[in-house]
C-alpha cells in the first residue's frame, strides 16, 4: 500500500524540518516555506494531510486553509499556532479545519493528531470504495466493452471530481441517464451528501417556486402551516437532480437560471436570502437546441446547466453491449424470482442483437423480466422474449432465414466455420455496399471502425 502524503507548511525552519524528519518515518513529506508555494503544489498533486501554520508571512494560514478547502473540499487540514489563539483556532475550525497543535509541537502528540486525521482518510476510502462495489453491482446500464459506453464512463470519472460543476446529461429514454446521475454523485467530493432527485415534468408551474426553493409558514393559501424545506435546500453540500429538465415551464425556467447565477435564493414568503452549495445534474431526452431555436427553452439557461455535457449513447449504438446486459438481467431475476436460469440461447442472443430497442436498457430489463417470470428455464429461449417478428430459427417469420441455418445433427457442426462463414458474409457485403468505405460498413454493422477493422484483419479480407 502505497504511503499517505503529507505537506509541512511553515516559514520556521526549526519547526518545519523537524516535523518533516519526524514524519518522514512512516509517510511522504513534502516541505514548504510559504503557503502560496504548497497551494500551488496542491494543484498538480494533492497530499492526503496538510499540517499548516497559522502565522506565515504573505497569505496567513487561515487564508491558505480557505483556498485548499475550494480546491479541495475534503482535504484534511491540521493547523499548527505558535499560541493557543482561541478566536484564530475557532475560525480555522469553521473553516473546515479538522484539528490544531501548539507549538512548541510535542511529536508524540502530534503523531497521534495525524494517525486519527489519517484513520479518517482510510474510512472516507474504505466508503468510497463500498460505493464503487455498490455501483458496479447495481449499473447494468453500464456494462459492455463497447468504445460508445466506455468513453461516457472516462468522462463521467473525470467530472465528478468537481464538487459543484453543473452537468447536463442527454440521451434517449431508457438510456439511464438517472443512473448516471447517481455514479456523479457518488464518485463526486460530495459522496456523503444527500442525492435529491426531481421529476421536474410532475411539478405544476405554479408550484414550482415553492417546491423548488421552499416556503415560509402561511406564504399562501394552503401553505404548510410549519412551512416547507425545498429541494434546492435539502440537496446542500449534495446533488440537485433535475430530471426531465426541458419539461420546464418558461417562467420556471426564468426562477431556476436566477438560482444558478448568483448561487443564492428566497423562500417562498421569506425576506432572508439564503445560500447552498451543492452540485445541479440535469437530465433530458429532448432537443434543447431544437427549443430554443423555437422558443421553448433558455438560451442562456442551457449554457448554466450545460458547462459539461454528456451524451448517453442508445443500446442500438452499443449493441455489443447488449447481450451482456440481458445476461446480467436475467441472472438478476432468476435470484429474485427462485428460478434456475443459467443461459440464453443462440437464437435468443440473435434476436436480442436484431432488435431495435426504441426503449433502451429499460425495455431490455423489462423484457427479461417477463421472459424469466413466465418461463421456467433453465435457458431463456427466443420464445420466452415475445419479440415481434421472431421465431426459434432467427430473427424472422420469412422461411428464407430458417434455410441459412446448418440442421445441427447427432455427428454435430463446425461450429467456428459455420459462424466464420457468416461473418466473412456480412463483413463482405457492408463492404460492398459501403464501396469498400470502412468507416460506412462499421456503421452498417453497429461496430466501431477500429474493431471492424481488426475484424477484417483477422477474416483476412482485402
Amino acid at each position: 500500500m502505497k504511503p499517505y502524503s503529507i505537506y509541512v507548511v511553515d516559514d520556521e525552519k526549526v519547526a518545519r524540518e523537524g516535523v518533516a524528519l519526524a514524519l518522514k518515518k512512516s509517510y511522504q513529506v513534502k516541505a514548504f516555506v510559504s503557503a502560496e508555494d504548497a497551494i500551488e503544489a496542491i494543484k498538480s498533486e494533492a497530499p492526503d494531510l496538510v499540517l499548516l501554520d497559522i502565522g506565515l508571512p504573505g497569505m496567513s494560514g487561515i487564508e491558505a486553509l480557505g483556498q485548499i478547502k475550494k480546491l479541495f473540499p475534503d482535504m484534511i487540514v491540521i493547523m499548527i499556532t505558535a499560541y493557543e489563539d482561541v478566536k484564530t483556532v475557532v475560525s480555522a475550525m469553521k473553516l473546515g479545519a479538522l484539528d490544531y497543535v501548539v507549538k512548541p509541537i510535542q511529536m508524540d502528540a502530534l503523531s497521534v493528531n495525524v494517525r486519527n486525521a489519517l484513520e479518517t482518510i482510510r474510512m472516507r476510502k474504505e466508503i468510497q470504495g463500498l460505493h464503487e462495489k455498490y455501483l458496479k453491482e447495481n449499473l447494468p446500464c453500464f456494462i459492455g466493452e463497447s468504445n460508445a459506453i466506455q468513453d461516457v464512463m472516462e468522462v463521467v470519472k473525470k467530472v465528478a471530481q468537481s464538487p459543484d460543476t453543473s452537468i447536463l446529461i442527454l440521451g434517449e429514454t431508457g438510456t439511464g441517464k438517472e443512473l448516471i446521475a447517481k455514479v456523479i454523485h457518488y464518485r463526486s467530493p460530495n459522496f456523503r451528501g444527500p442525492l435529491v432527485s426531481v421529476n421536474c415534468a410532475a411539478i405544476p408551474k405554479e408550484l414550482i417556486e415553492s417546491e423548488l426553493f421552499g416556503y415560509e409558514r402561511g406564504a399562501f393559501s394552503g401553505a404548510d402551516k410549519s412551512g416547507k424545506v425545498g429541494f434546492v435546500e435539502e440537496a446542500e453540500n449534495g446533488t440537485l437532480f433535475l430530471d426531465e429538465v426541458g419539461d420546464l415551464s418558461m417562467e420556471a425556467q426564468a426562477k431556476l437560471l436566477r438560482f444558478l447565477e448568483e448561487g443564492e435564493y428566497y423562500r417562498v414568503g421569506d425576506t432572508k436570502r439564503r445560500q447552498v452549495r451543492a452540485r445541479v445534474v440535469s437530465a433530458t431526452n429532448k432537443d434543447l437546441h431544437g427549443m430554443i431555436e423555437d422558443g421553448r427553452f433558455r438560451e442562456d439557461l442551457y449554457y448554466r446547466l450545460a458547462v459539461i455535457k454528456i451524451e448517453v449513447p442508445s443500446l442500438n449504438k452499443r449493441r455489443d453491449d447488449i447481450v451482456p446486459i440481458a445476461r446480467h438481467f436475467l441472472l438478476e431475476f432468476s435470484d429474485r424470482f427462485g428460478k434456475t436460469f443459467n443461459g440464453i440461447s443462440f437464437e435468443a442472443e440473435a434476436a436480442l442483437q436484431e432488435h431495435q430497442w426504441t426503449g433502451n436498457v429499460r425495455e431490455l430489463k423489462n423484457l427479461i423480466e417477463r421472459g424469466v417470470l413466465l418461463a421456467d428455464g433453465p435457458e431463456l429461449k427466443l420464445k420466452h422474449l415475445g419479440l415481434d417478428g421472431a421465431t426459434e430459427h432467427g430473427v424472422s417469420k420469412e422461411p428464407e432465414n430458417e434455410k441459412m441455418l446448418a440442421p445441427l445433427t447427432a455427428s454435430g457442426i463446425d461450429f467456428p466455420a459455420i459462424m466464420n462463414s457468416v461473418e466473412k458474409f456480412y463483413f463482405q457485403t457492408a463492404l460492398k455496399m459501403a464501396n469498400d468505405n470502412e468507416s460506412k460498413a462499421a456503421q452498417l454493422l453497429h461496430l466501431s471502425r477500429d474493431k471492424f477493422r481488426y475484424r477484417r484483419q483477422k477474416l483476412q479480407l482485402a
